[in-house]
């Protein structure tokens, strides 16, 4: 099984960037070529929930070709012209358990390539403001924007970026006239912690002390993720109320981020934008590969343009959720 195994990782290599910006699929030969070195036993009856996958994705742990949810797990899906958004609800801890995911609402919204420039531009920022929103509730007065990653790793420069964008205003109101108009706006402090090895301080510590002294109605953090299936890569963003544990998909997790750590609600806002080479191997050949084959992250070859658009993306949205008064162009003025 060990040289066939190790033919698939060629195979997948040669063909990695054809998987993922094709997301439809290999030709029909290099499927063929692919089946034949799997060798796949009969597989046994559809399960809804997937188990033993390494990702961040909640839309992952559940097979979307079965109908039947497990108890606890409610999914709702809904279309608009720029975007499909997928809602999974787990509503006890009990079904938490049963799919590896914390109990809360994790909102997938999926569309083109966001490393792309969308003509639909406003509208997604409209659908993922609406979507942050009913997620903390329209009485969010004062909103604290968190991005966790590092800056110097392009992969996981996510949430500096989009922090850069953020329009912060919590020290407006000392810095201005009581009469003037920017003092309406919603109160708003950004901050990305850095990392652990960079500071010498767990984020979780960071972010837990600036809320004390704060106090916002609510969290948004934003981080890079890793998923299972390469044609969500740079095509999804998860949104979530149950907040977050920094740097699990890659298996270097860090103390979570939730409302029981901070006290406030967090949303967790991410994009997948790695998933390491055995997941592929296990998803196509459903066999785990020798733990001793060197294993790697993949990331698509536009990473570059992903992360500068969809940080781009994410900043819009959040200042539209957090100032809705605001339209498209006085954030672009703003930011």
């Amino acid at each position: 099984m060990g040289k066939t195994i190790n033919k698939l990782i060629y195979l997948l290599m040669k063909h990695i960037f054809y998987i993922i910006y094709y997301p439809e699929g290999l030709r029909e030969s290099e499927l063929i070529q692919t089946a034949q070195l799997s060798r796949r036993k009969k597989r046994p009856e559809r399960m809804a929930v997937i188990m033993a996958v390494r990702t961040d994705l909640a839309v992952e742990m559940i097979d979307e070709d079965v109908k039947s949810l497990p108890k606890g797990v409610k999914r709702k899906i809904r279309k608009s012209s720029a975007c499909t958004i997928t809602e999974i609800t787990v509503t006890d801890e009990m079904a938490g358990l049963r799919i590896g995911k914390p109990k809360g609402r994790y909102i997938t919204v999926e569309t083109d390539r966001l490393s792309a420039n969308p003509k639909d531009f406003n509208e997604q920022v409209s659908n993922i403001a609406d979507e942050l929103t009913s997620l903390t509730g329209e009485n969010n007065k004062n909103t604290l924007v968190v991005g966790l990653g590092n800056s110097d790793i392009t992969p996981d420069a996510l949430g500096p970026l989009v922090i850069s964008q953020v329009i912060a205003t919590r020290h407006l109101k000392d810095e201005l006239p009581p009469e003037h108009e920017l003092n309406s706006l919603g109160s708003v402090s950004a901050i990305s912690p850095g990392v652990l090895g960079q500071t010498g301080i767990e984020s979780s510590e960071i972010i837990k002390a600036l809320c004390e002294k704060t106090k916002p109605d609510s969290v948004y953090v934003i981080d890079a993720l890793a998923c299972s299936d390469v044609s969500r890569l740079g095509t999804t963003i998860q949104l979530s109320d149950s907040g977050i544990s920094p740097g699990s998909g890659v298996q270097n997790r860090r103390k979570e981020l939730s409302r029981e750590t901070l006290g406030v609600p967090v949303i967790a806002i991410g994009v997948p934008t790695v998933v390491d080479m055995h997941t592929i191997i296990e998803n196509i050949t459903g066999e785990t590969p020798n733990k001793h084959l060197p294993n790697m992250m993949v990331t698509p070859r536009d990473i570059d343009k992903l992360i500068e658009r969809t940080g781009r993306l994410l900043a819009y949205s959040i200042n539209k959720a957090t100032q809705p008064s605001l339209t498209i162009e006085d954030i672009t003025a703003l930011s």
